[in-house]
């Protein structure tokens, strides 16, 4: 039984008890009835009397206010029948009446019910039977609270709750979708099926993605509305019901208020992240056709999609990357390929920082190299060739004896262990930029000095 029925119940006995104690010092009877009538229509609570078969015996003017009702006298004449008139749900009146008749109590029981206008409340009732001497049911007496605003805030908490579970939990899925995929794509290096997987991923998830996006904001605006409700029904209701006390200690309420808002943050960054992974999808996936395009948004989409190998992971170092963008013009060539040798000097690089990004980091120690990659571009202007545009793609690993060097554009040349690498993606690259484009790329590199693609593309 509710604490917080059974002190309204003493309260109750307890002002019978006194008013029967003090009848003998009043003149009669009827300044105790006064003084009992007064607090009884006092009350801020709903009071409420009712009969075994659902009819309203007398009630106070904050349970007329509740449902709707002008004053006690118009419900008392138009609330004629509870469970038909009152309740949504019939049922929930004979579970109310189920209850008494078995324990003769009734406490934080909710319901939802109808006011005068029509209008759907959620109240919660407190009630007791009251017997005679020989245990003969007489009526039902309890109190009533309007508990609506409290509701809707914890259902629109709820909803939005499971809402944010359910697109992290797709975001999140959506993500290790991609990186498989985007895997795969490099391992295969194959030119064709990697523009178009990729225009189909960043096609399928661009809707979704832009939606969650944009939605963000209104689910960030809403969180504060509803964590501001909670905050004033806490203020004007400091002592709630013992049930919602303990549902608010059992969920940590006040860690709830300060971490949601954070939760939202942090599923709002993971959301743009997955924005610039699909313009990054979008740019590589360009199409193959000729037209001018601006290199750095080439590289950058590249850098987006290689973000999870560069980032530092289990006992693996964080590649750091350095960019150093000179003013280019459009260059006119074939996006996708271009995009396509990007990524495959970055792999390489990569790759060859393998060694180097296991070996513990050691801020004291002067002789600590950090893997790195530094990216620079260049406008050059040839008399004979004109104009073209230079990417260099350093990195500051073992970089590559003389011998090996002249051998790394041949088709199935690789020094990677069998099943890391089929060998074709210097090949292919090469193809692409001297044949394709009619520019060069070649390879500066000496054992223990790093390495330094440089591709060059007539303007």
């Amino acid at each position: 039984m509710s604490p917080n029925f059974v002190k309204r119940t003493r309260q109750l006995q307890a002002l019978n008890e006194e008013l029967a104690d003090q009848i003998p010092e009043y003149q009669d009877m009827e300044l105790a009835l006064k003084k009992y009538r007064s607090m009884f229509e006092g009350a801020v609570e709903g009071i409420f009397q009712t009969t075994p078969d659902g009819h309203f015996i007398d009630c106070n003017p904050a349970l007329a206010k509740i449902y709707g009702y002008a004053s006690p006298g118009e419900l008392l004449e138009e609330l004629t029948d509870i469970e038909e008139q009152l309740y949504v749900s019939p049922n929930r009146r004979r579970d109310f009446i189920e209850k008494l008749r078995s324990h003769d109590a009734v406490t934080e029981f909710e319901s939802q019910v109808y006011r005068k206008d029509g209008q759907i409340i959620w109240i919660c009732e407190n009630a007791r039977a009251v017997r005679d001497r020989e245990g003969t049911l007489l009526y039902y007496e309890g109190f009533v609270t309007d508990i609506t605003q409290r509701k809707l805030a914890e259902e629109s908490l709820q909803r939005s709750q499971a809402k944010y579970k359910a697109q992290a939990e797709q975001l999140e899925e959506t993500l290790n979708q991609l990186q498989r995929t985007q895997q795969q794509l490099i391992e295969k290096e194959n030119l064709s099926t990697l523009g178009k997987l990729l225009a189909g991923v960043a096609h399928e998830i661009n809707n979704p993605v832009n939606f969650l996006c944009n939605n963000f904001p209104h689910a960030q605006q809403y969180t504060n509305d509803l964590l501001k409700l909670l905050q004033l029904y806490s203020k004007y209701n400091p002592q709630p019901a013992p049930e919602i006390q303990q549902e608010a200690e059992q969920i940590d309420l006040e860690f709830l208020i300060k971490d949601f808002p954070k939760t939202l943050s942090s599923m709002q960054m993971g959301a743009e992240r997955l924005r610039q992974l699909v313009y990054s999808l979008k740019t590589l996936s360009g199409s193959d056709e000729e037209q001018s395009i601006d290199i750095h948004q080439g590289l950058d989409s590249t850098l987006v999609m290689l973000y999870y190998r560069l980032k530092s992971k289990g006992n693996k170092q964080e590649i750091q990357v350095f960019k150093d963008y000179s003013k280019l013009p459009l260059v006119t060539c074939y996006p996708c390929g271009l995009n396509q040798v990007f990524m495959n000097v970055l792999c390489n690089a990569i790759d060859a920082l393998r060694d180097m990004r296991s070996q513990p980091a050691n801020e004291d120690s002067e002789q600590t190299i950090t893997p790195s990659i530094w990216i620079r571009t260049e406008l050059i202007d040839n008399q004979q060739s004109g104009a073209s545009a230079v990417i260099r793609i350093i990195d500051n690993g073992p970089g590559i004896d003389a011998e090996l060097k002249q051998r790394i554009f041949e088709p199935f040349f690789t020094t990677k262990p069998p099943g890391k690498g089929t060998g074709l993606g210097l090949s292919i690259s090469h193809q692409i930029i001297v044949e394709k484009h009619r520019g060069k790329f070649t390879c500066n590199s000496s054992l223990g000095k790093g390495t330094e693609f440089v591709i060059e593309i007539p303007i």
